[in-house]
């Protein structure tokens, strides 16, 4: 036995517990709103934890991940690959990006979950069929606007009142899939109002795109609240994956 096997089974138990705690907020949040615990997915966001952490999730039954750094991420699929060929995590894009990195992050993400801008829409509807034709992806790309909470544009995220017509943009697009809205409570703001005005802008969103019914929303510290206004997927890294700096490229 080498001395790696017991820190490894450390960690996989670390994880484990992890997860399940997480999973009883979630279940136990859904039953104080009302909802059914099936109606919320859980994203555990990645970044700057090695693939390894991802592994052993991945063996423990989670297969949705969140990555903010479109190089760090493509790094990680692919050691991800190698560690346990076979599996089909989801990726999900939850940070800002650039539209010169879109043709890779098509390679690798099943959902985008921060357009916020016509012109990164478009680099990014122009990118899938250049992926699909090389064969790195089967499909069209799901993705998320970015809805503005505070409208500090350092964070990202599109103005209210412009989220009709991106959305409209979106939907005419031939590599896209319009599936719903993201966003992030305000730092040092009221997480209730917050997601409270997320939950109007998405009703909206419905009524003209009715397919767009996924709200992401709620990260370690305000989850629960989140899904008291109608979040349907949370993003969770701290509480599943502590502080652990990444480990591998």
């Amino acid at each position: 036995m080498t001395a790696a096997h017991p820190v490894r089974r450390d960690r996989r138990a670390e994880l484990a517990a992890a997860l399940e705690t997480v999973r009883g907020r979630v279940a136990a949040a859904c039953t104080a709103a009302g909802r059914s615990a099936d109606e919320v997915e859980l994203v555990a966001v990645t970044k700057t934890r090695p693939a390894s952490d991802v592994a052993l999730l991945v063996d423990l039954g989670q297969l949705a991940f969140g990555e903010n750094r479109p190089q760090e991420a493509a790094a990680k699929v692919a050691e991800l690959t190698e560690l346990r060929a076979g599996c089909t995590p989801r990726w999900h894009l939850v940070g800002s990006l650039q539209r010169n990195k879109a043709r890779s992050v098509a390679a690798w993400a099943a959902r985008v979950e921060s357009v916020d801008s016509a012109r990164l829409a478009d680099a990014l509807d122009a990118a899938v069929p250049r992926a699909v034709d090389s064969g790195e992806r089967a499909g069209p790309l799901s993705v998320l606007i970015q809805l503005s909470l505070d409208g500090d544009p350092a964070r990202g995220g599109v103005p209210a009142g412009q989220l009709a017509e991106l959305a409209d943009r979106i939907a005419g697009s031939g590599g896209l899939v319009l599936h719903g809205l993201m966003a992030v409570a305000p730092l040092g703001g009221d997480p209730d109002r917050a997601f409270a005005a997320l939950q109007e802008a998405a009703g909206r969103l419905r009524n003209s795109h009715p397919g767009a019914r996924v709200v992401s929303a709620g990260m370690t510290a305000d989850f629960e609240r989140a899904i008291r206004y109608g979040s349907t997927c949370v993003r969770v890294g701290a509480a599943l994956l502590g502080d652990r700096p990444l480990a591998s490229p």
